[in-house]
């Protein structure tokens, strides 16, 4: 049977420096927190601002960048802790420049970071802005669902906010006009053909106009060709 090698409780020598990495190591270990701190900002960058939420990406990546220098310092006996006080010292200050940098250039922080975009105007999807991002119609009309919208007419604009988060400005009750609903089971019947005449929405950005029994239709927003009756409740919060 074999006996792993005696590890000495305590040795100061291995638990600061290792005997593998001469001390100009922790130069490179510098290299390595920018590199990796980049690589984490762009990655996050990638993914969108819905899958940060609540945190700023700057908060994010400290904490991942951290907690993994923090863990393998404290399980594995052949991590120095001063490569991981390196780390310590290396990743808030790349934080606390990065901060500075987006207060200082705020085209750099719009780009990064991102800024509040808008989605719907008037009751209509912005389609441009709305495919920018990454976020699906089905998420939308769930954010506004939450907030007790029953159908686009209930809206006068809505944000996405550089944190993910969707803001919505309402019209009043009296300002409300027909739009696309958003309850999902109305839109899993959408219709080419018209069934009854009346207000229809377009399934794809809201669009409303008027469509004959039996008509076929583009909308001349997007040219989509699926409709469903528009809705004209008021909202009840």
């Amino acid at each position: 049977m074999l006996l792993a090698a005696a590890i000495q409780p305590f040795d100061w020598h291995r638990l600061l420096f290792s005997d593998d990495a001469p001390p100009l190591f922790l130069l490179e270990v510098v290299l390595r927190c920018v590199l990796t701190y980049l690589m984490i900002i762009g990655a996050l960058r990638v993914t969108g601002r819905r899958g940060v939420r609540q945190l700023s990406i700057f908060e994010l990546s400290i904490i991942l960048a951290l907690g993994s220098a923090a863990g393998d310092a404290m399980l594995y006996d052949d991590t120095p802790l001063l490569h991981a006080a390196v780390v310590f010292v290396v990743v808030p200050l790349l934080y606390l420049a990065f901060n500075r940098a987006t207060e200082k250039f705020p085209r750099f922080s719009d780009w990064l970071e991102g800024k509040p975009v808008l989605l719907v105007d008037e009751g209509r999807i912005c389609l441009p802005e709305f495919r920018q991002q990454n976020l699906t119609q089905k998420e939308l009309f769930g954010e506004l669902r939450q907030l007790q919208v029953e159908h686009l007419g209930q809206v006068r604009r809505a944000y996405i906010e550089a944190t993910g988060d969707v803001s919505i400005y309402f019209r009043t009750d009296e300002d409300t006009v027909p739009g696309l609903p958003i309850w999902p089971e109305l839109l899993l019947h959408p219709q080419r053909r018209v069934e009854q005449a009346g207000p229809h929405a377009c399934c794809t950005c809201g669009t409303v106009q008027e469509l004959a029994k039996g008509a076929l239709a583009r909308c001349p927003t997007c040219q989509n060709d699926q409709w469903i009756p528009a809705c004209d409740a008021k909202r009840i919060s």
